[in-house]
């Protein structure tokens, strides 16, 4: 079975995510999103509200490809939780070159850590490159429509967390 770690904190998934996972999905047989816990980036969602998002998002994505795709929680090292899930490979999304030098360190000291887990590189199609979690969060903060850039589900959810004050 092979086995894929798409890693990440999601927060809150995007468009852009979707786009990847779908076309991850095609790479593997068990899509594994690691849902990141990092307590630095203070995040806007808590970690059961990400993951809830992710299970709903994937859940019709998970039928139409017959490829099971399953949110694990992660807080150790990448190349650790890519073991610990049994991932051959992990999937990275590249939207910009700026992201690029930063994977292009990651994936060597990754392979310093482990040679036998392979990164692949999925590019987000044209009109989901400019998407990023951390823009979206804030052009709903002041009330601007991210509708374009998430899903319905999340937008909701964008909106009520902002409402909240």
């Amino acid at each position: 079975m092979r086995i894929g770690l798409y890693p990440g904190t999601f927060d809150p998934i995007t468009l852009g995510h979707v786009d990847i996972i779908r076309r991850a999905a095609a790479l593997v047989d068990r899509l594994v999103i690691g849902v990141a816990i990092n307590r630095d980036k203070g995040p806007l969602f808590t970690l059961e509200e990400r993951v809830a998002m992710i299970e709903t998002e994937c859940a019709e994505l998970s039928r139409e490809t017959g490829t099971e795709i399953v949110p694990h929680p992660f807080e150790n090292l990448l190349i650790d939780c890519a073991r610990d899930v049994g991932a051959q490979i992990i999937i990275r999304g590249l939207r910009a070159v700026a992201d690029f030098e930063y994977e292009f360190q990651m994936v060597g000291m990754n392979r310093a850590l482990d040679t036998s887990i392979e990164t692949v590189f999925l590019m987000a199609e044209a009109r989901h490159q400019a998407i990023a979690s951390k823009l979206v969060k804030e052009i709903a903060r002041l009330d601007g429509d991210v509708s374009k850039f998430v899903t319905p589900t999340v937008n909701d959810a964008l909106k009520a967390r902002f409402a909240k004050g």
